[in-house]
């Protein structure tokens, strides 16, 4: 009884997303991708030692939000849009994804997106893991309790939304994977921030969200796309496969240095920042 709920509740989730999205069409129906309850684990027990780390990685994520930078950028992350994702990526992407300036960029993106949200439905609705701020009885960073509350929290579909999106951009620009992939960590980073999910549960979306783009890879139309996609990609930009730059960002042709967040950077930041679309190291 209770699979047979599942089952159709993931077909009836299924629908609205492809409405949500425009009549978009899968790459795959949801019952040719791989099943998350037999892919992955169970999430940790309240009583086990992984739980213990949850616990810590919980007061980890309120601390961070004491920084109003990497609080901006988790409340940035919490809006749940393929458009507000996209432009997050913006920087260490090297270009500006839109329906318009980039569509088989964006065609990519958005098909692929909308295949694999719903592998998240189904062990959603089979664990039902009670999220951080119910557990609590806490303040989310995003004031999000009353629509979050009740719903599942493993595996998290921001986090595994977050990742899907780093694997496929940075096949379409392998030259920048490494900001690309510093960028989709930071994402699935600020669902423990804001107070929506588990370590625990970013974890294994972030496995979750690789099964997906493997799954995308068995889909003859996905294949076209994405070579159409990094065809796109080297007109834009101008460059050729393998160049060891990142494409110039759009905000990077106004002289400024920018972090991977997309945040202006200044003389005293370190790590990874873009320039006029060279990556730099400041350590």
């Amino acid at each position: 009884m209770k699979k047979n709920f599942v089952i159709a509740l993931v077909a009836i989730v299924a629908a609205m997303t492809l409405n949500a999205q425009n009549e978009v069409q899968p790459y795959l129906p949801v019952d040719q991708l791989p099943d998350l309850i037999k892919c992955l684990p169970a999430p940790p027990a309240f009583d086990s030692p992984e739980f213990a780390n949850d616990m810590m990685r919980f007061s980890w994520g309120k601390q961070q939000r004491l920084d109003p930078e990497r609080a901006a950028i988790a409340k940035r992350d919490a809006v749940w849009s393929y458009e507000a994702l996209l432009a997050e990526f913006d920087v260490p992407f090297g270009l500006h994804i839109s329906p318009e300036g980039t569509p088989e960029i964006w065609k990519l993106m958005v098909t692929s997106l909308t295949t694999t949200d719903a592998m998240r439905v189904a062990p959603k609705a089979y664990y039902k893991r009670q999220r951080p701020f119910e557990r609590f009885e806490d303040k989310m960073l995003t004031d999000e309790e009353d629509e979050l509350r009740g719903e599942g929290s493993y595996p998290s579909g921001h986090t595994m939304r977050g990742w899907t999106a780093a694997l496929l951009l940075a096949e379409v620009n392998p030259a920048a994977a490494d900001t690309i992939f510093a960028r989709g960590w930071m994402y699935g980073e600020s669902r423990v921030i804001v107070g929506a999910h588990w370590q625990s549960d970013v974890d294994a979306s972030r496995v979750a969200a690789s099964i997906g783009v493997c799954a995308l890879h068995g889909s003859a139309e996905f294949r076209e796309q994405m070579a159409k996609a990094q065809a796109e990609y080297l007109e834009k930009t101008g460059q050729t496969m393998g160049v060891a730059e990142v494409a110039p960002a759009v905000p990077a042709t106004d002289g400024q240095s920018y972090r991977i967040d997309g945040i202006k950077a200044t003389d005293d930041t370190r790590g990874i920042i873009i320039r006029n679309g060279k990556k730099i190291l400041r350590n």
